[in-house]
Parts: C-alpha cells; structure tokens; sequence
C-alpha cells in the first residue's frame, strides 16, 4: 500500500496545500471526500477563527483533514495549542522551522508534516520527528525557496527515510508520474484547486489561473527577504519596482495584498499567488474530477513507462 495513504487514512496520495484565504473549510472537505487530504489554511487566523474552521469542516466531512501554520505568523503558537486542543489528525507548516513543535504535536497523536525547500532542512524534521516531508520547489506559488521541484524532491527522497509529498508545478497525472519516479510517494497541489468549483475564490482569481500560461508568473519580494510566485499583473510589476526604489513602500502595500486577491478579486491591489503550472490548467472541474482525472492520468502514464525498452 502507498505509505502516504496509509499514513493519513486517505485513498489517494494527493494533499491539498495549505492556501492562506483560500483554504477555506469547504474546499478541504471537498479535497477530503474526494479522497485526498484537505487542508485548512490557517495562515492569518487566530485561535478563535481556527477553532470555527475545524468545527465547520467536521460538520461538512467524517474524513481525514489536515490545518497548515505558517511559522512567520506571530500567531503559531497559539494554533499550535488549538490543533491539538482540537485533536486534529494531520498539521503541514511552512515558511520556517518546526522543530520545536514536532515533540508535543506528535505526543497529542497528531501526524506532523512539514514543507521543506532544501534537502538539509528535510533531514533536520526527520530527525525531530516528522512523520513525512513535502519538498516544495520554486514552480509552487505563494512564498517559494530557490530549489525546483525536479532537483529537491529528487535529492530529499534520496536522503530521508520517512515518505516525501512532492509540491510545485503539479497539475495532472504525468506530473504526479514524474514526481513518484523521483521518489516522492505523492504530491500536493495548490494552484489546481484554486481552479475548482469548489473553491471560495474570487472568479477574478480563477479567471487568471485559466487565462496565464507557463511563463505568466513572477516572483515578488525576493529582496525583501519573503519570495513569492504570483500571476503577471500590473501591481505585481509595481511590487517589483518598488523593491528597488522603495522597499520600504513595497513591504506597505503588500500588506494584505493576498487578502484582496482571493477575496475580492482585486486586479489593482491583489497579490494573486499562483504556481507556474497555471499555464497546465484548462478549465475549471469540481474537486472530485480533478482528483480522478489526475490518477486516471497517472496510471495510464505508469503503463506507457512500463512500454519504454532500449
């Protein structure tokens, strides 16, 4: 049986990723009752808020769901307490370092995965205890390391025993295929379900996913110390200006900037967070077509692969 299966009670080895705004309690349960593990996107949420989001999604599924922390939230803390007040079954973090986390998490019950960008730092939560690692390449949207998809996985699943989740610039099957012939043992995906029916996204946000191609992405706030992959817009061409004449200014107008992306479509303000796969992704499907699509697809690849001799 597939380890991350196994690990997480799921029936397909497909995790959605933990979308501050837009991973709301709705579009996990939809990810979870297809048969992949939803993820509530804690990101700016205080304990309250957290405590209504898992409340709201045990009302929408009986499945396995997971809550992602980001570690540069000056609120980490105190979700960490309510996933495990909660009891939750499954915590991804990002942007940082959960080390000091793992211990009490996984004393609670509670499954621990964290996001990596380098293959050091994927050793490191192995050590402390992470029950398996998503290496994230720089393809992913949102804040991103310097890594691709293709280098880190294949390296991290080389050094690490627990199961690998690869994320970043997976749409489909094939892309899923690629991933396990690199040794991951599945994939997480962000972007593909913004671009679902599901999702409680701005139809502006969606709108862009269809309408970007492969290179219709930049990367925002590298100077700034926080890198972001987002959709070509002019405010993110100002966001790139502003890093060089006045970082100062860029860093106050971000402020926000995803908010007003993903919920109100905002085209002048938004900073609409997306991976480069958006030039992969057709049109909108439910939850429950993506999902099957992806492992008609992947199997169908599998057996094309077993085809190939020299």
């Amino acid at each position: 049986m597939n380890r991350i299966c196994e690990l997480f009670g799921i029936k397909y080895p497909i995790i959605m990723g933990g979308m501050s705004w837009a991973g709301t309690p709705k579009l996990a349960a939809a990810v979870s009752e297809a048969g992949g593990l939803g993820i509530i996107g804690a990101g700016p949420m205080r304990k309250k808020d957290l405590e209504k989001a898992i409340d709201e999604i045990r009302n929408l599924t009986d499945k396995p769901f997971g809550v992602n922390i980001i570690l540069v939230s000056p609120y980490a803390d105190e979700l960490v307490e309510t996933v495990i007040e909660k009891r939750v079954p499954v915590v991804t973090f990002g942007a940082g370092n959960p080390t000091k986390y793992i211990k009490s998490l996984k004393e609670s019950g509670i499954k621990v995965v964290p996001v990596v960008a380098s293959d050091n730092l994927a050793r490191m939560v192995e050590r402390s205890g992470a029950d398996a690692i998503i290496a994230e390449g720089m393809e992913s949207g949102g804040h991103i390391g310097e890594i691709t998809t293709f280098v880190l996985v294949n390296a991290v699943s080389r050094k690490v025993s627990v199961p690998v989740i690869a994320a970043g610039g997976i749409v489909d099957g094939r892309g899923m295929a690629a991933a396990f012939a690199l040794g991951a043992e599945g994939i997480q995906m962000g972007t593909r379900f913004i671009a679902s029916k599901e999702a409680d996204t701005h139809e502006n946000f969606k709108q862009l996913i269809l309408k970007s191609g492969i290179r219709d992405t930049v990367v925002t706030g590298a100077s700034l110390g926080h890198s972001a992959r987002v959709i070509k817009t002019k405010f993110a061409k100002k966001v790139r200006e502003l890093e060089v004449s006045s970082p100062e200014e860029a860093e106050n107008i971000l402020v926000g900037s995803l908010r007003k992306a993903v919920l109100e479509g905002n085209i002048n303000e938004g900073s609409f967070m997306a991976g480069q796969s958006t030039g992969l992704i057709e049109q909108l499907k439910s939850v429950k077509e993506i999902i099957e699509d992806i492992i008609q697809e992947f199997k169908e690849t599998v057996i094309k692969l077993k085809e190939v001799s020299f």
